[in-house]
């Protein structure tokens, strides 16, 4: 653990931008993002194991908060928070969801029952009860007083990756089988099956979703009978994250690529978008009372924007940073390969991001980096890392190769594919003599 001291010295190192925009302290992708209602506060979650809670009129960090044994994935406000009293709940790669009071550098309240990461969080409209997506396949509703066990969505086959309430107090999921969930109170659940799997989920109103595939769509679907009420094209990759601003009337959706689309809601109409680094953005929120979005991705920042204009409203947003697989030109391995570099490192040097580098990995043993902390689950595999390894992992998915992981769900249909990315390792992270 951090000593007080040092946590006290680190705070005062993050820096304060004069333009309250740029939020910079993070050492790692940016998970989760809130804002509370009066548009003074943000809460951040990173692959970094912190959740930073910050003062958006200053710019600066007011408490970082050391719990999670792993990735913080998601961060809301609790109804009620403000400025003085924030009130806010993480989770985590841990299974562990935490609440947080105000100034304090512990938990409240511990919630334990996930036997996988969770990666999503909503509250439901009066605040009794606080929603949470989890890898181990389920959903849970949980009483916010503390008072009785929580509720368990089961039904997904796999990776439960969104949730949220309706108006009406059903609660939806999406997962990474296609299916959308819509649960009523008692009875079970209404299911709609895409063809791609569902990444992003946000509520639209009182009873539509705007749901975001693996297959870089957007989808405005009705939550009564799952009915596909419009649609668009955002980007070739997987839709990362999406958010919604407070009166309905805008949905801004991030993916891999780095650039965000911001819709009108109700028909999709295409209004404008924000490019920054280039860099996959994971998190997203709006600021209640302005035109303003915060992004948080793999840059390690928190951003804001004027969704009106486009324009960012920091310092150097639009400074691209290199491409980190340009050196390797059109290679069709390291086309494949953009899919991972947001989570590993190919050449000594490059250093570790959410996951261990890639140099040597060809003939390593699973879980054998120095330095890197892998799940005990994983490490307790028995597999060397070699061409028919690592194409086996990308052909049924890691879930299914290594039950444990914590690297996100993802499978290479085309064999050609696989096949362009192995040659691709084994060229380019083979030791130099």
């Amino acid at each position: 653990m951090m000593r007080p001291a040092l946590l006290v010295l680190l705070i005062a190192m993050l820096p304060c931008t004069g333009s309250a925009a740029d939020l910079r302290g993070h050492g790692g992708p940016v998970r989760g993002l809130s804002v509370t209602a009066d548009g003074l506060m943000a809460v951040s979650g990173s692959f970094d194991t912190t959740a930073i809670l910050w003062s958006l009129q200053t710019g600066s960090a007011q408490q970082v908060l050391r719990f999670h044994a792993g990735s913080v994935n998601a961060a809301i406000f609790l109804p009620g928070s403000t400025a003085s009293a924030p009130r806010f709940a993480t989770a985590g790669d841990d299974g562990r969801i935490a609440l947080w009071e105000g100034g304090a550098t512990a938990p409240s309240r511990v919630f334990e029952g996930h036997s996988g990461p969770v990666v999503a969080l909503a509250v439901s409209a009066d605040g009794s009860r606080l929603g949470s997506a989890a890898w181990d396949g389920s959903a849970r509703v949980w009483p916010l007083d503390g008072q009785g066990a929580p509720s368990v969505l089961e039904g997904h086959q796999g990776n439960v990756n969104g949730i949220g309430f309706l108006a009406s107090g059903e609660i939806a999921t999406i997962g990474y089988d296609g299916t959308l969930r819509v649960w009523p109170a008692d009875g079970p659940a209404r299911v709609t099956t895409f063809e791609t799997p569902l990444n992003a989920l946000a509520v639209l109103g009182e009873s539509r979703l705007a749901v975001g595939g693996g297959d870089g769509r957007l989808r405005i679907v009705s939550a009564a009978d799952g009915s596909v009420e419009a649609e668009s094209a955002v980007a070739p990759t997987p839709i990362s994250a999406i958010a919604v601003s407070g009166d309905g009337q805008t949905v801004a959706v991030s993916g891999l690529r780095g650039a965000v689309q911001v819709f009108g809601g109700r028909s999709l109409e295409p209004l404008r978008t924000l490019v920054g680094p280039g860099m996959p953005v994971w998190s997203m929120a709006f600021v209640p009372g302005t035109a303003d979005l915060l992004t948080g991705g793999n840059d390690h920042v928190v951003r804001r924007w004027d969704t009106r204009t486009g324009a960012p409203l920091g310092q150097g947003l639009l400074v691209s940073e290199a491409d980190p697989l340009a050196a390797y030109g059109d290679d069709p391995g390291a086309e494949v390969f953009r899919a991972c570099v947001a989570c590993h490192t190919l050449q000594p040097g490059e250093g570790t991001r959410a996951g261990p580098s890639l140099h040597g990995v060809m003939g390593r043993r699973i879980a054998t980096l120095p330095g890197y902390d892998y799940s005990p689950a994983f490490a307790g595999h028995d597999i060397v890392w070699t061409k028919k390894t690592i194409a086996r992992l990308f052909e049924v998915g890691p879930h299914a190769l290594t039950p444990g992981t914590k690297m996100p769900e993802q499978t290479i249909t085309r064999p050609e594919s696989r096949q362009a990315l192995v040659d691709f390792l084994a060229r380019v992270t083979a030791p130099k003599d």
